[in-house]
């Protein structure tokens, strides 16, 4: 962030105030309005904060309109395809790339970190069987600040390491529990022999009885799904646990309030939401019916999991997706599966379909996710908490970044008050 010396004039009953303009390395300028309210007595107002930059982030950087999305200036579809998801949460959480020997060690040290303290088992037993994962998850992982006191300090740089590892590490077993609890199975200890993602899936779907073996290709599909998500900029979860932080909670608490928001169906629930229209439409010889209502402007009808709110063009992580979706179907195939058969038929109709293409409404990550969870064998429950699961890198490293800031304020948003003013108590007898 650099003062670019030009300044936007802004005139008020008759008075003009001068505001710095500051030049970030990508995106549009940003008009400096911190000492506007001090100068000028007015605020600004803009719900959703759609047009106001909250802070600023060498992180992650978005350009809808040209469909990029960088982490730390690498694109997501090389990162994606050439690395795998924990060299990526180094990138997110260090800066740089590690080498060989950085992401050996950091590698071991979330390994010897995956396991939950044993008494937190009691906790899911206190929610019912039919609890949704992500209630769970909310509760646990904000409960262990009370368990892991010695990393609760956000004044400590080294408190603040252990958490993030202990995050990352943890969060896996903590989904996977969530799950098993779910089903009635009993929880599956992690293993340190297997990498992030063969460890996630057998969490999930070995049973004692028998022994499970990891697919190479399930496991590469995600790896990629928690690659995919690492990270997207200051939406509204990672905006949650940024406000959160600004008022000192510990990291366990901030990163709780993060899953609560991702929770909410118009944030975290994009793929569930497109597994469940795809089921509405139930067989592909019904995909030309949805196609004609979605594009009918009467109908409230909309295909899900098709176009971005933020991606304009095209969604970047979508491309990689669509490969580990096209081998996860291989693999596994659709033919006895009516869902991902209308998937693909879906996906095939709306490419070749001219509105689609000049509506510029290309499947997404959350279409192509969508189908690669339901291949696997998980029910919608689960979509959120895996992108919970995959997000808590970014979350942690914005909370990092945020804490590591000299500047940093408590978040205390304005509001344009349209109640009654001035008005007397009566006693009731009055009224």
């Amino acid at each position: 962030m650099t003062d670019t010396n030009k300044t936007a004039t802004l005139t008020l009953d008759g008075k003009s105030y001068d505001l710095p303009v500051l030049s970030p390395s990508a995106g549009p300028d940003v008009v400096d309005i911190r000492k506007l309210y001090a100068q000028a007595d007015v605020f600004t107002y803009d719900p959703g904060f759609t047009s106001t930059a909250s802070c600023d982030s060498s992180i992650t950087y978005i350009d809808g309109e040209a469909g990029i999305l960088l982490h730390r200036g690498y694109p997501i579809d090389q990162l994606a395809s050439k690395s795998h998801f924990l060299e990526v949460c180094y990138l997110l959480l260090y800066g740089e790339l590690p080498t060989a020997a950085q992401l050996e060690d950091f590698e071991k040290r979330v390994t010897n970190h995956t396991m939950v303290h044993e008494q937190m088992h009691r906790f899911f037993t206190g929610f019912r069987r039919d609890a949704h994962p992500m209630a769970i998850m909310t509760g646990v992982v904000g409960a262990m600040s009370a368990f892991y006191h010695d990393s609760t300090d956000i004044t400590d740089p080294w408190h603040r390491e252990v958490a993030s590892i202990r995050l990352i590490a943890k969060m896996p077993t903590i989904a996977a529990m969530a799950y098993k609890y779910s089903i009635g199975q009993p929880f599956v200890y992690p293993r340190n022999d297997l990498d992030y993602a063969s460890n996630f899936l057998r969490m999930c779907f070995s049973v004692p009885c028998e022994d499970y073996h990891v697919d190479p290709i399930l496991s590469r599909a995600m790896d990629r799904i928690f690659t995919l998500h690492a990270d997207h900029e200051q939406n509204a979860s990672t905006s949650t646990v940024r406000l959160a932080s600004s008022s000192g909670a510990n990291p366990f608490a901030c990163i709780a309030a993060g899953i609560a928001c991702l929770w909410g169906p118009s944030h975290g629930g994009a793929n569930q939401a497109c597994l469940e229209m795809l089921k509405e439409i139930g067989s592909p010889d019904r995909i030309p019916e949805f196609i004609a209502r979605a594009k009918d402007k009467n109908d409230p009808f909309r295909l899900m999991g098709f176009g971005h709110r933020v991606y304009k063009n095209f969604d970047p992580r979508a491309t990689v997706m669509k490969q580990s979706a096209d081998e996860v179907l291989d693999l596994l195939g659709v033919e006895n599966n009516p869902i991902l058969a209308t998937a693909k038929e879906l996906e095939q109709q709306a490419l070749a379909d001219p509105y689609f293409a000049e509506k510029k409404l290309f499947p997404n990550v959350d279409f192509y996710s969508g189908i690669i969870l339901e291949a696997m064998g998980f029910p919608t429950s689960m979509f959120t908490p895996i992108f919970a699961l995959s997000r808590t890198v970014g979350w942690i490293s914005q909370w990092k970044e945020m804490i590591e800031d000299p500047a940093m304020k408590i978040g205390r948003p304005r509001q344009l008050y349209t109640g009654a003013t001035a008005r007397d108590y009566t006693d009731v007898e009055n009224r």
